[in-house]
């Protein structure tokens, strides 16, 4: 049986991934994916956890945490497809349109 240690690892391993290419991309898209990778290092947590502890709440957590991840790629993939139609670009920097 593989350890919760060697879990945790992989999860920390994968929200790190995801914080530095949110904090280091400047690309939506990116951003976005990076987003996904931290939501999803959290399920592999609760998961891990859940099974450690012999309950299934954790896991009854995990497709809250999926649903919610679900909602903000739809509304996030839709914000980024009305940008896009007024400037013809995903990167963050380029997009300034509430300035006023």
């Amino acid at each position: 049986m593989v350890p919760l240690s060697w879990y945790i690892v992989l999860s920390a391993v994968v929200f790190s991934i995801g914080v530095i290419g949110f904090l280091t991309r400047r690309n939506l898209i990116i951003a976005f994916i990076s987003i996904e990778l931290m939501l999803n290092s959290v399920n592999i947590s609760l998961v891990a956890f859940s099974h450690y502890l012999q309950s299934i709440k954790g896991q009854i957590m995990v497709f809250l945490v999926i649903a919610v991840a679900a909602a903000e790629a739809v509304v996030g993939l839709a914000i980024l497809i009305a940008l896009f139609r007024n400037k013809p670009t995903v990167n963050v920097d380029e997009i300034n349109l509430l300035k006023g």
